[in-house]
């Protein structure tokens, strides 16, 4: 079962002006920070709970873009999310869940 959320960064976010001047573009960490805080939200997680086992980024997301992030079961304490503009992947990851039940 794959669950999804949607995810926009706002042109006035305090990220932007020092990444990149002129040039901005949504930092990994930022994307990565907020699908963590959206799944935590969705599926009532720590986030404290949560260990990113791998993430890739293929490409940049700009201030204002609607990122659709979806993140699906991918074994016992395993989850596979992944970010898309409309259906062009932007990042992927694995997440692990430390604490889960085995």
């Amino acid at each position: 079962m794959a669950d999804e959320a949607w995810l926009t960064f706002p042109a006035d976010h305090p990220a932007f002006p020092g990444h990149f001047p002129g040039d901005p573009i949504v930092p990994g960490a930022l994307l990565l920070d907020e699908a963590l805080a959206a799944v935590c939200a969705a599926r009532g997680l720590s986030y404290e709970s949560l260990c990113v086992a791998s993430a890739k980024f293929l490409h940049p997301v700009r201030p204002g873009q609607e990122v659709r992030l979806r993140w699906r079961d991918s074994g016992p304490g395993l989850l596979d999310l992944g970010l898309f503009l409309v259906d062009r992947p932007v990042a992927m990851a694995a997440i692990s869940l430390p604490d889960a039940p085995p």
